[in-house]
């Protein structure tokens, strides 16, 4: 069921696999969407040029755009009787990108999930308590169907609620915890203000993901929370949570199970696929999805490959952590910055709490930067010269890391939002609304 078998093949083995499922994906795209029948035509494209997986540089890219234009069902390639499920994205911005499920597709869907918590340590008699939010949102019930399959007792608590959250965690004796990092900070924050204990939770590892978090974040859970804790990537559009996942051995890039999901790393000007190592944006092929196949779909997210073995003896590609996504990356008089490269900063910092925002503005034609950011507890907010020195301490490191100028501010302790649904607006970008 956990096919561990197959994340230790070669890497002719795995290049053999995913080139006979690229073929019936590109093939499965081809005859049964009209939006790739169309768009491969454009270019002169027919499934059986497909000899190898070096072809896949003639295929072309689909984009968020394109599945908003063929909002709900225009790139189903199953008639609406197979499909079983139906995801979306919360179209914050526009319409909903919505993604079908068939059977196959939630039972593949689900066992790629069983080999992410298996990734983790998290194994039958586990108690994970699933605190990603349940409904279009595809965390609650990804994460809950591959609990099941791998034999864990799963509390679908879902989001919110966190002091109730907190106590089922205790009287249940939950050992595994699945939510956003910034949720478990919060659950951190809210645990100390009940007087609770760590020593009163069994917690022993955490997935967190549906969002970008550094390896400073990944410290302060491990430490305050006394767990393992590991990033875990998907997106509603491909398939869900467990595209890819860190394992407990290694975490040292999130493995990327390539037995479903061809992944790529393109410069984000050139669009050309860049060397092992470096960065770029990550694009996805699905290879077994049958209601809704995506073919070289641009993820947005930035990341980079790497295709050395994993010091736990999994040989598929890893990809780093996720810094940020391309629009997300924020242009401050001229250049390119990303929330995450402020929060490391931020993290390495004594004093400081990681709840942050960065507000980007205008002064004439010049664009400004503000850095918001909580102090810790123990930090004498009424000693004004120390939070002088201290936030100009840190408008240097900014400037000396990125190149560019901030205002520093920093804040008494629960002034900025937490995000009672487990994400934090971490920029507020007052640009677009002059």
């Amino acid at each position: 069921m956990i096919l561990r078998d197959i994340e230790r093949s070669t890497r002719q083995q795995l290049d053999e696999i995913e080139l006979d499922r690229f073929k019936w994906a590109v093939g499965q795209a081809y005859d049964r969407v009209p939006f790739y029948k169309e768009r491969f035509d454009t270019v002169g494209l027919r499934p059986h040029h497909i000899k190898s997986l070096e072809d896949i540089k003639h295929v072309p890219f689909t984009t968020k755009n394109d599945l908003r234009n063929n909002y709900p069902f225009g790139m189903l390639a199953v008639a609406m009787d197979d499909v079983v499920r139906i995801h979306a994205s919360s179209g914050t911005t526009g319409k909903s990108i919505v993604t079908g499920y068939t059977h196959n597709d939630i039972q593949m869907w689900s066992e790629v999930m069983a080999r992410s918590l298996a990734s983790a340590g998290i194994h039958r008699g586990d108690v994970l308590q699933n605190a990603y939010d349940y409904g279009l949102f595809t965390g609650g019930l990804g994460v809950h169907y591959g609990a099941e399959m791998l034999g864990a007792a799963v509390i679908p608590l879902s989001g919110g609620n966190t002091q109730k959250q907190l106590l089922f965690m205790q009287d249940f004796g939950s050992t595994a915890l699945t939510c956003t990092p910034s949720y478990a900070l919060f659950l951190i924050e809210t645990a100390k203000e009940m007087g609770m204990e760590r020593s009163a939770l069994r917690l022993r590892v955490g997935l967190f993901g549906a969002e970008p978090w550094t390896e400073g974040m990944r410290q302060e859970i491990e430490e305050r929370l006394g767990i393992d804790a590991l990033d875990i990537y998907g997106l509603c559009e491909i398939i869900g949570p467990g595209v890819s996942v860190e394992c407990l051995e290694g975490k040292n890039g999130l493995h990327v199970y390539e037995d479903h999901f061809l992944p790529e790393v393109i410069d984000t000007q050139t669009l050309l696929p860049v060397v092992p190592g470096e960065k770029g944006e990550l694009v996805i092929t699905t290879l077994t999805k049958e209601a809704m196949p995506l073919i070289r779909y641009r993820t947005g997210d930035i990341t980079a490959l790497h295709i050395d073995p994993c010091v736990c003896g999994r040989t598929m590609v890893r990809m780093e952590k996720v810094m940020g996504r391309t629009d997300d990356m924020l242009i401050i008089r001229g250049m390119n910055v990303f929330p995450s490269q402020i929060e490391s900063i931020i993290l390495r910092i004594d004093g400081l709490e990681p709840y942050y925002q960065l507000i980007v503005d205008k002064k004439g034609p010049l664009d400004t930067l503000e850095v918001q950011i909580e102090v810790n507890a123990q930090m004498p907010f009424d000693n004004i010269r120390m939070l002088e020195v201290l936030e100009a301490k840190i408008a240097e490191q900014i400037e000396d890391h990125l190149d560019v100028k901030a205002q520093v501010t920093l804040l008494p302790p629960r002034v900025i939002d937490r995000g009672e649904d487990g994400k934090m607006v971490r920029v507020i970008d007052r640009r677009k609304k002059r």
